[in-house]
């Protein structure tokens, strides 16, 4: 399929585009999509306005319990009035938690927010509940997942179809893993968040996801049958940065993709589990082409070094196993063939600073212009009700 270069830089005023907070949707008219297309958003953000986990604690444990709070135009989470969050993080939470549907306590806010934007549904990441993923204490840590998920499965069933929440699961023990995966699939949570960074174990060592001590909970993954969702920003600079320090960090977020996709080909995890389905969300598209080059490199250069071979080619697994997400990406447009139209989804990141949102309309028909419409009806909604199992 041929498709046309389109620079990103004609959606972005000169002026950039503010805090989104200060921006609104204003979707107006056709943007090429084919007549009843529903616009999709892979990857969206909400931010836990509720004091959910101290009020769901049992008495006895209500001291321990991560707290949510309101400070500054942001939400906190935290524990006896310190936040767990860096500095960077809350300054960016300020962007754009004011809005009025960015946060769980007003859903038909957010419906609207969106609406008025040109979305029709989406699939909601956490925002700041991210750094209770190493939580020290790890059977409260599992405690506060599953009031979370309680939590988005609540906001999923009042949605009426238009909100879908990715939830959280134990991945250091594989009973938990199980126990986890159950209470999620009751719940009616179609995907969950998997860290890149898994932390320690109970030996005190870090978490190596493609070793065979880690074969079981692989196995729970397996069988669940849900789709395994990887999320940028867990990557922090590697030195301090004087000046602009939150887009050094952004710059380099993509960074964790590369080693979890090659723990997945080179690791064998996707060797003895073949039945995982992986999405990469908010990483873009275009780093695709360029890993699977690298990976065919590699193979070709080292397999005489292999401990363990590949029982199959490099794009196999991307092709069998994977998928990823993009806002505006006209370079990875451009590789579509590369990639293909069937692995990519498009995500308004609503409502973050590099979210499409005030000009989703405007990302929206690029993608019309880049593969024309009935392929961009795939990518702008297909895609990810296919990886969510909601085709009917």
């Amino acid at each position: 399929m041929m498709s046309t270069r389109t620079s990103s830089l004609a959606l972005y005023p000169p002026e950039g585009f503010g805090a989104p907070k200060d921006r609104r949707g204003h979707a107006s008219g056709d943007v090429g999509l084919p007549p009843g297309t529903e616009v999709f958003s892979a990857d969206n953000h909400i931010s836990l306005a509720e004091d959910i986990f101290y009020e769901r604690f049992p008495d006895d444990l209500k001291d321990k319990a991560p707290r949510i709070w309101y400070q500054d135009g942001a939400y906190l989470v935290g524990r006896q009035g310190q936040t767990f969050l860096p500095g960077d993080f809350s300054a960016v939470l300020m962007q754009y938690d004011d809005l009025a549907g960015a946060a769980t306590t007003n859903i038909e806010a957010r419906i609207q927010e969106l609406h008025e934007d040109g979305v029709d549904k989406e699939l909601a990441f956490p925002n700041a509940v991210l750094a209770l993923f190493h939580f020290p204490d790890k059977d409260l840590r599992e405690r506060v997942f599953r009031i979370y998920n309680e939590h988005m499965a609540d906001l999923q069933e009042r949605s009426r179809g238009h909100f879908y929440g990715v939830g959280l699961i134990n991945w250091w023990d594989p009973k938990g893993t199980r126990r986890t995966l159950e209470e999620l699939k009751a719940l009616g949570l179609k995907t969950f968040l998997l860290p890149l960074n898994p932390g320690k174990g109970e030996d005190g060592n870090v978490i190596d996801y493609s070793s065979t001590a880690m074969s079981p909970v692989w196995d729970e993954i397996e069988e669940s049958g849900l789709p395994i969702s990887h999320h940028i920003g867990e990557t922090p600079p590697k030195s301090p940065c004087e000046f602009n320090s939150v887009v050094v960090g952004m710059m380099i977020n993509i960074d964790g993709f590369r080693e979890m996709f090659s723990k997945y080909i080179f690791g064998g995890i996707l060797d003895r589990h073949p039945r995982l389905r992986i999405g990469w969300f908010e990483g873009g598209i275009s780093w695709v082409p360029w890993a699977l080059q690298d990976a065919e490199h590699l193979v070709a250069s080292y397999r005489h070094m292999f401990n363990r071979q590949l029982e199959h080619d490099i794009r196999y697994y991307w092709n069998t196993h994977m998928s990823a997400s993009f806002m505006v990406d006209p370079l990875g447009l451009q590789l579509i063939d590369e990639i293909g139209i069937d692995k990519v989804m498009w995500s308004s990141d609503y409502p973050h600073n590099e979210s499409t949102f005030g000009y989703s309309e405007k990302s929206l028909a690029a993608v019309v212009a880049a593969v024309g419409p009935e392929a961009a009806a795939r990518i702008v909604s297909g895609n990810v009700k296919e990886f969510l199992g909601l085709q009917s």
